[in-house]
């Protein structure tokens, strides 16, 4: 019997770099074909053209500052930093003098008052129930307060009634002028701790703030004639510094409207008028509407501009310097690179390619920035008002959404 011969072994790792150099090879050309000749087309679609530059601003508000006369006791906050508040709640209050130790003997005269309470039997009336009912639904209450000035209004409640009860104990009790003795110690020391606490109230609606920098009088809404590049820069404030919490003071800003003031020597800025609109782009991205309330040239035809704003003022509180993003004017609509459009006589065109077929076609830029424009076909009306005939009209060609146009177009090859 003849023996088989032995199948031939496959190479695989020749066949595995066989292929890596065949597919390098195709990379490397399609690569050099790119480079050779790019791409010379851009699909028109909707987009967005704007104007913007990137500034840093100084923000002023309408802001009171308020301070009592006890700030030296050390201050204790009702409102937190950023809260709401109405005109006439309390912000703060300023700790009375000895405090803690006043506090410590008013909790121990309650354990001695609750003692002897305790051990007294046979002395409930109706009046002692009702008390005790208050206090328990008072207490079920605060369980589920989260406002400290509530909480603070609800435990004076409760204080009052365990002494209103502790009182009525005392006129029943066989130990009456033990009890009345010590209520009326304990009525002497909060007398005094009230007495030396100091509460500070809002004088107007507003944000609460404790962020006091000294500047709440030099940059005000009433000085802005005053304003000047080298007095902003006299201030010689950080970008993006937070400002320190004040353990002393605190502040009331106003909640509705906020300002910003910038330099610039851009075209846009020295062309601006008061009452022009914007946006302001912050730095939490978050896009606000502003006008332009107050504009004074400086030197070198560098121009102040102060913004006007009612959003997002909450956000700028813990700051007096920002960097921000200025955007004059934004436009949507058919966007195209500048390198695709070409005037000629006063009129820009661009090149439409259609399935290899190239036609001239007449647009309409309503406006553009340094890389882009939006363009728009132009209607009858407006053909007629630019001089087309009834001929000229009728072969109008105009563009439309995904229509593929040139970049860098030779008109002559097309006419």
């Amino acid at each position: 019997m003849k023996k088989k011969g032995k199948k031939p072994k496959i190479n695989k790792k020749a066949i595995v770099l066989f292929i890596f150099i065949v597919t390098s090879i195709y990379i490397c050309y399609t690569i050099f074909l790119l480079i050779k000749q790019p791409t010379n087309t851009f699909m028109l679609e909707e987009g967005e053209v704007y104007q913007q530059e990137t500034n840093v601003g100084y923000i002023i508000r309408k802001e009171q500052v308020i301070k009592g006369e006890n700030y030296a006791n050390g201050m204790e906050k009702i409102k937190t930093e950023g809260e709401k508040t109405a005109k006439g709640e309390s912000i703060f209050r300023y700790y009375s003098k000895n405090e803690e130790k006043l506090k410590q003997q008013i909790a121990e005269l309650d354990t001695k008052i609750q003692d002897v309470m305790a051990s007294e039997t046979g002395i409930y009336s109706s009046d002692m129930k009702i008390i005790e009912n208050q206090i328990d639904e008072k207490i079920a209450q605060v369980r589920n307060v989260v406002d400290v000035s509530k909480l603070e209004e609800d435990k004076k409640e409760i204080d009052e009634l365990i002494t209103k009860k502790a009182k009525i104990a005392g006129d029943k009790s066989p130990k009456g002028s033990y009890l009345n003795q010590l209520i009326a110690e304990r009525s002497k020391y909060e007398s005094e701790l009230n007495s030396g606490a100091e509460y500070i109230k809002a004088p107007e609606s507003g944000i609460v703030s404790y962020r006091v920098d000294g500047l709440e009088d030099k940059l005000t809404i009433n000085n802005f004639s005053e304003l000047s590049k080298k007095y902003l820069e006299s201030l010689n404030l950080k970008t993006g510094k937070i400002v320190a919490t004040n353990e002393e003071e605190g502040k009331i800003i106003d909640a509705f409207t906020c300002y910003l003031a910038t330099l610039s020597n851009t075209e846009e800025a020295k062309s601006s008028k008061i009452g022009d609109k914007v946006k302001i782009r912050l730095s939490n991205n978050e896009e606000v509407d502003a006008t332009i309330e107050h504009i004074a040239k400086q030197e070198n035809d560098e121009m102040l501009i102060i913004f006007k704003f009612n959003n997002q003022i909450s956000e700028l509180t813990n700051y007096r310097k920002i960097s921000f993003d200025l955007i004059w004017w934004q436009y949507k609509g058919l966007k195209l690179p500048n390198q695709a459009i070409v005037n000629k006589d006063g009129l820009d065109y661009v090149v439409r390619n259609r399935a290899g077929y190239l036609d001239k076609c007449l647009v309409k830029v309503t406006k553009k920035n340094d890389d882009y424009s939006i363009i728009k076909a132009y209607s009858t009306e407006e053909l007629k008002q630019i001089g087309f005939n009834e001929n000229e009209i009728n072969q109008y060609k105009s563009i439309a959404m995904y229509d593929e146009v040139q970049l860098n177009p030779d008109l002559s090859k097309v006419d």
